[in-house]
């Protein structure tokens, strides 16, 4: 099917195909999937970078040109696309999909791409390094893994800001909680206090019902915005 003809349809269902998905078959769909993303999630409309871009714009006092952005689950590099609209310059990109990292480098935005499958592999990113570690819309079962928190915060420098994004579509009940305490026990051990919360209402149209009601045609977004402990 042409892309143009793509329809809202065609997209929940390309999307539907990845339930019950394990990590390697969710690096095969990422591949394929890599030429057609972009225009796709415009279709269903995708809204959660931009939150969690405003909220990073809101809260980062340093210089913009100098910053060290690492890009985790990067896909095509919407991200850093709007980040360079606020004056962001420097990106490390980090994806599990080579399709999605062959179509980031296209955006000629990134000094490195990184391939890796967060959870198996490590974070490919030096301790210290970033001023700010972003992850758009990565977490859920099969994607980004709980445990991945801590590698975030360990790649930011003192005093750098985590921004992170999650919609309620992807992440079952049991990993909602996990990934909720994990959250607060990084604050509790110090690691990182949270700078801001925002919730969207209207994050993505949902692609897993058949809603017959307005409310129920879209998920629920949130982004939050960490500062890891000078410590």
């Amino acid at each position: 099917m042409s892309v143009n003809r793509r329809s809202l349809n065609d997209v929940k269902t390309v999307i539907q195909s990845t339930e019950g998905f394990k990590p390697d078959q969710i690096v095969e769909f990422y591949d394929s999937w890599a030429p057609t993303y972009k225009q796709d999630i415009k279709l269903i409309g995708y809204n959660l970078q931009p939150l969690l871009v405003e909220c990073l714009h809101a809260n980062f006092s340093g210089n913009r040109e100098e910053a060290q952005v690492l890009d985790v689950a990067c896909g095509t590099g919407s991200v850093a696309k709007l980040m360079v609209e606020l004056g962001f310059k420097n990106f490390v990109g980090v994806d599990c999909s080579k399709g999605m990292l062959e179509q980031a480098a296209k955006s000629g935005l990134y000094q490195d791409l990184k391939l890796a499958l967060l959870g198996t592999q490590p974070l490919p990113a030096e301790t210290g390094t970033f001023d700010v570690v972003i992850l758009a819309g990565g977490f859920g079962e099969g994607y980004v893994p709980v445990s991945v928190l801590h590698e975030l915060c360990n790649a930011a420098k003192p005093g750098g800001l985590i921004g992170l994004s999650r919609g309620a579509h992807t992440i079952s009940e049991t990993y909602t909680k996990d990934l909720e305490r994990a959250l607060e026990l990084m604050e509790e051990e110090g690691l990182w206090s949270l700078v801001v919360t925002k919730e969207v209402e209207r994050y993505i149209q949902n692609p897993f019902v058949d809603a017959k009601k307005e409310e129920e045609l879209y998920v629920r977004g949130t982004s939050s915005l960490f500062k890891k402990s000078n410590q």
